[in-house]
């Protein structure tokens, strides 16, 4: 037995520890939060060569906490982190970038976290507390640029981005942990209930559907769905990228073809292992990140590769406004998985698309986002639908990106100045040639007018010869040039009483033909006179202010490549042109000034893309009348020599 004595020494020592435990161990910080509770902790970080004293790179480990202790299930959570130290992030756990990127990824700038696999957070309540339904931890593994440890580079904030959630700058809790509570706010009205299982669809610049329309327990077959919605925006020759995450590898298509066919990948991957009775000679792609093209519209019939609606288009889609049933894409892919999701319940789309074009703009696309199942008719011609077994959306728009050139440019002349503004100097980008001997900062050189019908590199004897005759200086180096695939020369044709008339010019100086061409000029102050086009099919838009589009007649759609001159050997090579006048009336624009700026666009695009504009207008010499009245003198004496004779 033991004494009184040891029973009251154990006592006594156990009694302190027990107190000292409940008083010194503070509750979590996400107790206290009726929202969504973020945290970024810094971890660990170590020096990487090579050594630089400017610009040192370090390694960094972080964790990125998101815990839903709301009483609604978070679908679809997103997370910014305001990283600014140059960041280059190379891994992320459990989420993707919702900008599309894949690693390794610059997020100087700062950028945001959608969840993968994870996207929904659950409740305490419908969870009985289950941190793992509830919450996500993200492992961050990056390289930051001039902290060095033990400094701990944090972000600027943290924040939940979802809609209808509100929150604070984030707060330090001590040297290496941001935190914030984000709570939902009152005021928000969703239009999701309680029972909505999936999260509406979104709408935006062009959204991807991603169907799952058959599955089986190793593969499924996928219906892929392009839509432009953008009055302005098209996509030409349009080639669609994303990431399998789980090894998964395409088997056959219809209506699309990947840009590279090539199986060894998978002979020398985990596929080959798994599936050893399987003929990877038959099998299309096994890149974890291949790239889609379209197929030729003679294809359209091909009884392996097409009958499928909407494909087989060359990669043309059109906006709405110019012909909707143009404006979409379609194909199917037939998708093998791997362990552990042979289930046919087991589903999971590609992260991290992009799209792009030839001469379009630029697209930015979220992750995929489950939605409803889509319905089609049905293939029998019943008049019923049948339902996709999974449904999910891709919204993307147009952005322009940070460093990115356009890739078309405008010029400006008017009637009343003898001298071109061209498009300016590097308008889509500089020559990457360190052997150039042009300059990149100095101002394009006015020109005369017939320069603007022969490449750049044949109009330096022009330039100089127009610079001579004007007794204007000529920068040496001379100006680099625009380096645009298409230009599109905007010229005030005529000012009168009760209105005015410009013409277009459209230069394609590229090696690729347009089929199908549009483009569209922004005029704050002229749109509403506009009355017609001579040579184009042109209307005010009525869903996009003050914007005339133009495209060719029938039999003049097409705008050709750049081509030979007539005698190769002498003459410059010649671009493809399409040319129209524009007439306005001043009745329903009173007061304008056409020769002060109001005759020019203020935006221009060509399919879609926005090209860059001059800096200048053309200038009124402001004499005119003084010159009308030289020449009368002039030619009066003239006439009174000649009657002299």
């Amino acid at each position: 037995m033991i004494s009184s004595f040891k029973l009251l020494i154990l006592f006594c020592a156990v009694i302190p520890f027990s107190v000292s435990q409940t008083d010194v161990a503070p509750p979590p910080a996400a107790d206290s939060c009726n929202g969504v509770f973020v945290s970024y902790v810094y971890g660990t970080g170590s020096k990487l060569k090579p050594t630089n004293k400017t610009h040192q790179a370090y390694r960094f480990e972080s964790t990125l906490t998101v815990l839903n202790n709301g009483d609604r299930v978070l679908k679809s959570w997103r997370v910014f982190v305001g990283f600014k130290h140059d960041e280059l992030l190379v891994s992320a756990s459990n989420a993707v970038l919702v900008d599309g990127s894949s690693f390794p990824a610059s997020v100087g700038n700062g950028t945001t976290f959608a969840g993968y696999p994870m996207s929904d957070l659950k409740t305490a309540i419908e969870t009985a507390g289950d941190v793992t339904q509830m919450q996500v931890q993200v492992k961050l593994v990056g390289t930051q640029f001039g902290e060095a440890p033990p400094a701990v580079p944090l972000p600027d904030n943290i924040s939940l981005v979802n809609d209808g959630f509100e929150c604070p700058a984030a707060s330090l809790q001590g040297t290496n942990e941001m935190q914030v509570c984000c709570p939902i706010n009152p005021n928000f009205k969703s239009n999701l209930t309680g029972a909505d299982e999936f999260l509406p669809r979104q709408s935006g610049d062009l959204t991807i559907m991603y169907d799952v329309i058959r599955t089986y327990d190793s593969n499924y077959w996928a219906q892929v769905t392009i839509a432009n919605h953008n009055p302005l925006g098209r996509l030409d020759n349009w080639k669609l990228s994303f990431d399998w995450m789980n090894d998964e590898f395409i088997y056959a298509m219809k209506g699309a073809y990947p840009y590279m066919v090539d199986a060894s990948d998978c002979i020398f991957g985990p596929q080959g292992t798994y599936y050893k009775d399987l003929d990877f000679a038959n099998v299309l792609n096994c890149e974890r990140r291949p790239t889609i093209i379209d197929l030729p519209p003679t294809k359209f019939n091909d009884t392996t590769l097409g009958q499928i609606p909407s494909c087989c288009r060359n990669g043309t889609i059109l906006p709405p406004t110019m012909d909707p049933s143009k404006s979409t894409s379609s194909f199917q892919m037939q998708v093998f998985k791997m362990p552990p999701d042979l289930n046919r319940s087991e589903l999971s789309p590609p992260q991290n698309w992009n799209i792009n074009g030839t001469l379009n703009p630029n697209y930015k696309c979220g992750p995929p986002v489950r939605v409803s199942p889509s319905q089609f008719p049905d293939p029998s011609g019943l008049p019923s639908n049948r339902t996709a077994f999974a449904s999910w959306q891709v919204v993307c728009n147009i952005t322009q990106p940070k460093g990115v050139s356009p890739r078309c440019c405008v010029s400006f002349s008017a009637y009343y100045n003898a001298s071109v503004i061209p498009c300016r100097t590097c308008a889509c980008g500089c020559p990457s040639s360190t052997s150039r001997t042009c300059s990149e900062t100095a101002s394009a050189m006015l020109l005369p007018p017939e320069a603007l019908l022969v490449p750049f590199e044949n109009r330096t004897v022009m330039a100089r010869a127009w610079a001579d005759l004007k007794h204007w200086s000529v920068p040496d180096p001379m100006p680099c040039g625009d380096n645009c695939g298409v230009s599109i020369n905007w010229h005030v044709y005529t000012d009168y009483t009760r209105g005015w008339s410009a013409r277009i010019t459209l230069f394609n100086w590229d090696e690729t033909a347009f089929s199908d061409w549009f483009a569209a000029v922004e005029m704050d102050k002229a749109a509403a006179g506009f009355e017609k086009t001579y040579s184009f099919n042109g209307s005010l838009m009525t869903d996009v202010n003050n914007t005339i589009f133009m495209q060719g007649l029938p039999g003049l759609n097409y705008l050709v490549a750049e081509t030979d001159g007539a005698n190769p050997s002498k003459d410059p090579r010649v671009p493809g042109k399409q040319q129209t006048v524009i007439s306005f009336t001043k009745k329903t624009t009173p007061g304008i000034k056409v020769a002060e700026g109001d005759g020019f666009p203020t935006k221009v695009f060509f399919n879609g893309e926005e090209c860059a504009l001059p800096s200048m207008f053309p200038k009124s010499s402001g004499n005119r009348k003084a010159s009308s009245t030289i020449l009368s003198v002039f030619l009066a004496v003239m006439a009174f020599i000649l009657m002299q004779l």
